[in-house]
């Protein structure tokens, strides 16, 4: 079967995703964007995350613990603009008193606590997309909000509000998805808050409409996209679950808009099985999206499906894979954890493996590879110290025919890797790809927010792999000093 071309389709959630290719590290205190770079007209699209247009994707980080003007966990984002290999970059911070964007910086705005890159406009640069969960709107406490600021050559440009908490603690911008779901060439968001995911369908304007007709029990949704049943256009993939009465429910669902109603409606479901993270990808090449479910578990006892597989592949955070058919996902996927043959390391208790993922094809074969991390891996004696693993992807999906994986995990004790592992680090607690260094290779960010006290960092390995790779931090990017910790990475965009 020929492969298609992949739905241009990005998102990001408040614990997770991000982006790199980093070379070298750069001067403390650098704040101008580089000057815009001509991009030739034959590319063949916008690269997702350029917000300046020089043809390199830039590392965006949402920092929602952040003090602003003196006004604590107001939160502001950092730009780490991308550039070919050997030259400086430059950072941009991005706040609520920054004078292209509404409002002011208030304590417990947490502007930042989700960022997604995405292509709002018709122009070449690509937008940033803010959620700011803790905003109060109006009289409403934490009713959140969504900022869209637009890219420009030197940078940013003017800035809207594409959505408002309709009520306090509503918490619009705990999580964020950006695609075209309506087949229109647009760009649609969606938001995920509290206990609902609401739909921006022209993000222009702050008017939303509701996804889903169930509630998450005060949870928020950890979301991603893809074109899972292969009809051109992308479905929103959410993963939530709560224990409060009357009953537990614990889902991963699609959802897709129909074109003659006008609205989002649920088509498929994984009742009872619980995900922490979620991510999209075409694993075995056959040109439609796969779902990878992160450190999936069973919640409820009655459901004699194994949602996420065998039970025992659970122990230390175990991943579930449903490959995309005609009418959306199968049933029937791979189940892999630690102990999987092929797969390093062992499956232990409090690992995490798969709490965070990322996808994308590292090595051109036309199959995506995924990246799991599993930030609660101890090192040695290191407790909760953390690392990342990349599994390739194959004719037969993540595993082959006989159940084996092809993988590489990496860690801060591992060769070529900056630092060393410590106890609490958390490295790979988010994940993200993205061509930073301009050479059409997909590069691995993995954030660890506990590193140095949880001031945090992000570690750029570029193609994924360990030779050449930095790490970014707040005293490397001349962050503001800060006497609550930053956990720098924890909020990831891509």
């Amino acid at each position: 079967m020929p492969l298609r071309p992949r739905t241009l389709a990005v998102a990001a959630t408040a614990t997770a995703l991000a982006a790199t290719g980093f070379t070298l590290p750069f001067a403390a205190g650098a704040s101008a964007a580089p000057a815009p770079v001509s991009v030739p007209s034959s590319a063949a699209a916008p690269l997702t995350a350029d917000f300046n247009g020089d043809g390199y994707e830039d590392l965006f980080v949402g920092l929602p613990n952040g003090t602003v003007d003196g006004k604590a966990k107001a939160g502001w984002v950092s730009v780490v603009f991308g550039a070919k290999s050997g030259e400086p970059r430059s950072v941009r911070r991005i706040t609520q008193a920054t004078v292209e964007v509404p409002g002011t910086p208030e304590a417990g705005d947490r502007f930042g606590g989700s960022v997604v890159a995405a292509h709002v406009d018709d122009d070449q640069y690509a937008d940033l997309v803010i959620g700011a969960p803790g905003e109060d709107i109006d009289d409403k406490a934490d009713a959140g909000s969504v900022t869209v600021l637009y890219g420009t050559g030197d940078g940013f440009a003017v800035a809207n509000t594409a959505a408002r908490g309709a009520k306090a603690k509503d918490a619009y911008g705990i999580s964020l998805a950006a695609a075209d779901f309506t087949g229109d060439t647009d760009v649609d968001l969606a938001i995920g808050g509290k206990d609902q995911i609401v739909a921006n369908f022209n993000p222009l304007a702050a008017r939303t409409e509701p996804v889903m007709g169930d509630r998450m029990g005060g949870r928020a949704p950890v979301m991603t996209t893809g074109d899972f049943d292969d009809d051109g256009r992308p479905e929103l993939a959410a993963a939530f679950y709560t224990q409060n009465q009357p009953y537990t429910q614990s889902h991963v669902q699609l959802f897709a808009y129909s074109k003659d109603e006008h609205k989002f409606h649920l088509t498929w479901s994984s009742d009872n099985s619980a995900a922490n993270a979620l991510a999209a990808g075409d694993f075995n090449g056959d040109g439609r999206d796969d779902l990878a479910l992160g450190n999936c578990r069973e919640i409820a006892d009655e459901n004699i499906d194994d949602p996420c597989g065998p039970e025992e592949l659970a122990e230390g955070g175990g991943i579930h894979i449903h490959y995309g058919k005609g009418d959306g996902l199968e049933w029937e996927g791979q189940t892999l954890n630690q102990d999987t043959v092929g797969v390093p390391g062992v499956a232990e208790k409090g690992d995490d493996f798969g709490n965070a993922l990322a996808a994308a094809d590292i090595d051109g074969d036309g199959k995506d590879d995924l990246v799991a991390g599993a930030p609660g891996e101890a090192i040695g004696s290191k407790a909760r110290a953390g690392s990342v693993t990349v599994l390739k992807g194959g004719t037969n999906g993540i595993l082959d025919a006989g159940g084996a994986a092809s993988a590489i995990a990496y860690q801060q004790d591992s060769s070529d890797i900056p630092g060393v592992a410590e106890a609490g680090d958390l490295f790979g607690a988010a994940l993200a790809f993205g061509d930073h260094n301009g050479d059409g290779v997909p590069d691995l960010s993995v954030a660890s927010p506990g590193e140095n006290s949880s001031s945090g960092g992000v570690w750029g390995l570029p193609g994924a792999k360990a030779v050449g790779s930095i790490a970014i931090t707040p005293n490397s990017i001349g962050a503001p000093a800060s006497s609550d910790p930053l956990a720098y990475g924890a909020v990831l965009g891509r």
